[in-house]
Parts: structure tokens; C-alpha cells; sequence
């Protein structure tokens, strides 16, 4: 069972919005859910963008992605762990941004993510508890539900309450300013745990 503890207040109006209930895990636990992970998924909106919509008087849409998001799809790569996008939207721009970062996994026009991660699992040979996901809306929602149960999961600081209240990370940066970026580090973080655990102190 995953028990829930309040997260601590920070400062700003976008944590005084984080402050609501999250799933928490042991960190022992914690290390060996990150230690298994092969792939990181991530909604598009509200996580690699800041939800914002902007149109040139072409109608041309544009969108503002984090390069620190970039390195942290870059560090995940490094350690083995592949990225992929999974998103409600048809969006040129997010095709464009997933080419840029040479990820293999882009999932457009999403309406079942869980059954979509589901799919990309069987599709390559992955369980559900070696994804880790972070979305920030309602349509994500089942997916979290599920990996927060087996694998890992997170949100933007910004991102809707019932939402940061399923996920077992919830981000210091809000979406479109490095929330996947934390996602990654926090992952690595946790399986530098697992890899050097810590010496008893009994001889």
C-alpha cells in the first residue's frame, strides 16, 4: 500500500498550489523502483511546455520548451533509460522538439494513455513497473494511478491538484521550466541510492 504524507509549504504562488497530498514511498523502495526503469514517459502540454499557446497573424502555432528538459532527456540516455512523449495533442511543434532530441517514442493524439503505454509495453518487451511517467492534467490521471502503484510517477508543480495528489514526485518547477528536467535528476538520484546503499553501523 502506498501511504501519503502533506508535502512541506515553499515559497511562491505555484508551490502554495503543490501544497496538497502525494504518495509516499520509502526511500529503499524508491531506489529499487528507479533501478528498474527503462523508460520515461512524459505528457507534452503543461509539462514540456508551460501550457501556453502562442499564433503569429498566420495562425502559426508556437510553443516554449525548456533546454534543460533537453538535458535532462540527454543524462536518462546516458544511463540507459529511453524518453518518450505521450499526448493528447497533434501538435507539429512536439513532433519537431521529439526529432530535435532523437526520441523513438512519440505518441500523438493520445485519447487512452494507459491503454497506449500498455501497447508501447507489449510493443517492447516492458513491464508497467519499468516506466516512470509525469503528467500534469486529468487525462492523465489513470496512467498515474496505475504506475504509482508500480513504477514512478510525477508532476509539475503546477500541475492540477487531484493530479499532484496521485503521484509519488511532485517537482519544484512548474511545467515548461525544467519539471522533466527534476523528474530525470530525482530518477538518477535514486538509483545512485540504490547503487551505493549506505554501510551499517554495526560491527
Amino acid at each position: 500500500m502506498v501511504r501519503r504524507s502533506r508535502i512541506a509549504p515553499r515559497r511562491g504562488s505555484v508551490a502554495r498550489r503543490a501544497r496538497v497530498r502525494a504518495a509516499v514511498l520509502p526511500p529503499r523502495e524508491l531506489a529499487r523502483r528507479a533501478a528498474r526503469i527503462r523508460l520515461v514517459l512524459t505528457d507534452s502540454d503543461g509539462v514540456l511546455t508551460d501550457t501556453g499557446v502562442y499564433y503569429s497573424e498566420r495562425g502559426e502555432e508556437l510553443k516554449r520548451f525548456s533546454i534543460r528538459d533537453g538535458m535532462g532527456v540527454e543524462r536518462l540516455r546516458n544511463a540507459g533509460i529511453e524518453t518518450g512523449i505521450v499526448t493528447g495533442e497533434r501538435s507539429p511543434s512536439v513532433l519537431r522538439r521529439a526529432e530535435k532530441l532523437g526520441l523513438r517514442h512519440v505518441l500523438l493524439g493520445v485519447k487512452d494513455k494507459l491503454g497506449a503505454v500498455r501497447d508501447l509495453c507489449a510493443q517492447d518487451g516492458l513491464t508497467l513497473p519499468e516506466v516512470a511517467f509525469i503528467g500534469d492534467d486529468v487525462n492523465d490521471l489513470e496512467v498515474l494511478d496505475v504506475l504509482t502503484t508500480q513504477g514512478l510517477t510525477a508532476a509539475p508543480a503546477d500541475a492540477l491538484p487531484s493530479v499532484l495528489g496521485t503521484v509519488i514526485h511532485v517537482c519544484s518547477a512548474p511545467g515548461g521550466h525544467g519539471a522533466f528536467r527534476d523528474f530525470a535528476e530525482w530518477i538518477l538520484g535514486h538509483r545512485a541510492a540504490k547503487s551505493f546503499p549506505r554501510r551499517s553501523s554495526r560491527k
